[in-house]
């Protein structure tokens, strides 16, 4: 079976947790604090690999989360940095945001690398809290979480040539008569259910790679039959072969044909009807193929090269192959865009306050504050100290969240929620004062 899509869960590795620590040596009375920071997580990462060919390995493990970062020690130690995940996907995959369809990477090339899961950084020990009002600090901070998401994988065959056509047209013998692909043939619809690659070679250094589109049908633009699971792999050719029945032994007119399949082509996407294309008339072995093909090259004209073949004897197939090898030669090589996954995550708000968290309430009256930027502030506090519970309320208040609280309605006492931590709203009968030092440790 050949899969090409499959739908994955990933996640960078948590930053391991600063420490809180102070230097306790014999004739060190008031030794410093010595606490150090995490290690960050590792990164999930896709390499491109040209040895894939189908996502099936993705049918089996759908779910993959790099190591975390060690925690920070004392005597200003370090935990080490969790080791990255590479994960190996075939070349041709396009990788996108599951929840909000995104594009995130296009691998297009062997070892190509695209980080789709960032790790959290590491959080920091006290030693990095010291500042002129405080010498001793006891703050120390949880490691950041990891990037996670859900992603859609979508293989899309790289090739440098398509056979399209109406199924039973002799797509897949032509293949299996130019290549070493050995695709399944049989004298009814549908018997290729899958894209086959063959590479075609010609001479020495003389070669290109063709794909056998399964056959396509009307209406398939708009998902019919098999329509989208096998349009997208004409996306990636650069030339398109049009095999047609000539002989008509299916009982339709190839003519007929022709035109369905450009428009199928044209209204899924418009350029894939500007691709170069020429035709295979095929089939010319059999009774009634002489004179459709006139009745082809007088519809056609100059639009179209045609070349007879017969896919059975081979008759024809050397020159159409030149043909298109001198055709792709004049194009020069492909060259695909790469989009980077830096470009598509870890993205965090700034500018207006008001656009750095919103506020919403919930059925039962809590006031729900989300936002990348103060969910990863609540994340990191290790909320068992309690000099590191009063920087996040400092911290909180210079966000503007507790003024937005009051002005969406909210009164001494009520409930607020960001990320698992639920408390109460407290209002302290007069202006906050934060810690002006705190803006040198906040980010």
């Amino acid at each position: 079976m050949f899969y090409d899509q499959a739908k994955i869960y990933v996640k960078g590795g948590d930053g391991g947790n600063g420490v809180a620590s102070f230097r306790r040596e014999k004739y060190v009375p008031e030794g410093g604090p010595n606490g150090g920071d995490g290690g960050s997580g590792g990164n999930v990462i896709f390499i491109g690999d040209e040895g894939l060919r189908t996502l099936v390995d993705f049918r089996y493990q759908r779910h993959y989360k790099a190591e975390r970062g060690e925690h920070g020690m004392g005597k200003n130690m370090h935990g080490r940095n969790g080791e990255d995940m590479t994960v190996k996907v075939p070349i041709g995959t396009v990788v996108k945001d599951a929840e909000t369809n995104a594009l995130i990477a296009d691998i297009t090339s062997h070892n190509q690398k695209v980080i789709v899961a960032k790790g959290g950084r590491g959080g920091r020990g006290n030693a990095k809290f010291v500042s002129s009002v405080n010498r001793a600090p006891t703050i120390s901070e949880n490691g950041e979480p990891g990037a996670e998401r859900w992603l859609e994988l979508e293989l899309k065959v790289l090739a440098d040539v398509g056979l399209v056509g109406f199924p039973n047209v002799g797509k897949s013998t032509i293949i299996s008569a130019v290549s070493a692909a050995k695709p399944k043939i049989a004298n009814y619809h549908f018997t290729t259910l899958e894209p086959n690659l063959g590479v075609v070679r010609l001479g020495e250094g003389q070669s290109f790679v063709m794909a056998d589109i399964p056959g396509l049908i009307e209406g398939a633009h708009a998902g019919a039959g098999l329509g989208h699971d096998f349009l997208r792999h004409t996306e990636r050719t650069r030339f398109l072969i049009h095999v047609l029945d000539i002989s008509g032994s299916e009982g339709r007119d190839p003519l007929e044909d022709f035109d369905a399949i450009n428009k199928e082509l044209a209204l899924y996407k418009p350029d894939l009807a500007e691709k170069p294309m020429v035709v295979a008339a095929n089939k010319m072995d059999l009774p009634g193929a002489e004179g459709n093909l006139e009745r082809l090259r007088e519809k056609l004209g100059d639009e179209h090269l045609i070349f007879p073949v017969s896919a059975a004897t081979t008759q024809g197939l050397e020159p159409l192959l030149w043909h298109v090898y001198h055709g792709l030669e004049a194009m020069g090589p492909v060259v695909f865009e790469t989009v980077t996954a830096e470009k598509h995550m870890d993205v965090r708000v700034t500018g207006k306050k008001e656009e750095r968290f919103r506020i919403d309430r919930d059925e039962e009256g809590t006031f729900v504050v989300s936002g990348a930027e103060v969910e990863r502030h609540v994340a990191m506090t290790n909320f068992e100290n309690e000099e590191s519970v009063t920087r996040l309320q400092r911290i909180l208040d210079r966000m503007g969240v507790d003024q937005a609280l009051r002005d969406v309605g909210a009164k001494h006492g009520d409930q607020v929620r960001i990320r698992e931590l639920e408390f109460d709203f407290v209002e302290f009968g007069g202006d906050y004062a934060p810690d002006p030092d705190e803006a040198d440790n906040e980010e």
